[in-house]
């Protein structure tokens, strides 16, 4: 019986989808998590999640509800009042990062992966290709590092893997189609869950991605 054991942050978009691809090659057994946090498109995330945990036979997963979000709000993705920008992607941090976001599910998840007594816990963050989030960069998951494995038990050593954070989004496209990742199954959308946008920064960075790998997308994408 195999004892080694992950925990994947799973969105059900095509960044930690292929983490979770890639922690079950590197011989994981999978503990999914999923986080519900008020987010524009919070049910098709969840269908997703629940389509990718099936792919991958993982039986064991967690539905984590956070209501705080919306209450904080200060983001396009939890407070309806302010609108996804949709005029592509610009530098610095858009309107659409999520306070601490990262942050806090990776301490979830790593109470999880303490409870479940789990080696390593992977994350699809991708520092260069990303839409300018703080909490996306290999320095912010460095020391988040430090951080849960100095408030954990000593038996708790835990590695935070993050096998994309230097790639491109064409990279990832290859990569995932190389490992026969159903990426129909995944969603990038900002701002849709029946039909993808195509214009929210998202959209934008996977259809681009798409587009250099030389790919067609299988999601279906407003006229």
């Amino acid at each position: 019986m195999n004892n080694k054991k992950a925990v994947c942050i799973l969105s059900g978009g095509m960044d930690s989808t292929l983490a979770s691809y890639i922690a079950k090659n590197e011989g994981y057994d999978i503990i999914a998590v999923h986080f519900n946090y008020g987010q524009r498109t919070e049910r098709r995330e969840l269908q997703a999640f629940r389509n990718i945990c099936e792919d991958l036979e993982i039986k064991e997963k967690y539905e984590i509800d956070i209501p705080f979000f919306s209450q904080i709000g200060a983001s396009a993705l939890t407070d309806k009042n302010i609108d996804v920008p949709t005029e592509g992607v610009k530098p610095g941090v858009p309107i659409t990062y999520v306070p601490f976001r990262n942050g806090i599910f990776l301490s979830i998840a790593s109470a999880i992966a303490e409870k479940e007594e789990a080696q390593a816990l992977f994350i699809g963050v991708v520092e260069e290709d990303s839409s300018g989030y703080p909490d996306c960069t290999d320095s912010f998951i460095s020391k988040m590092t430090g951080a849960i494995n100095e408030g954990t038990k000593e038996s708790t050593k835990l590695e935070i893997k993050t096998p994309l954070v230097k790639l491109m989004k064409s990279d990832i496209v290859k990569e995932a189609i190389k490992l026969n990742v159903p990426l129909e199954h995944t969603w990038s959308c900002y701002k849709e869950e029946e039909e993808a946008c195509g214009v929210c920064d998202s959209c934008r960075l996977r259809l681009n991605g798409f587009k250099e790998a030389n790919a067609t997308d299988p999601i279906p994408y407003k006229a």
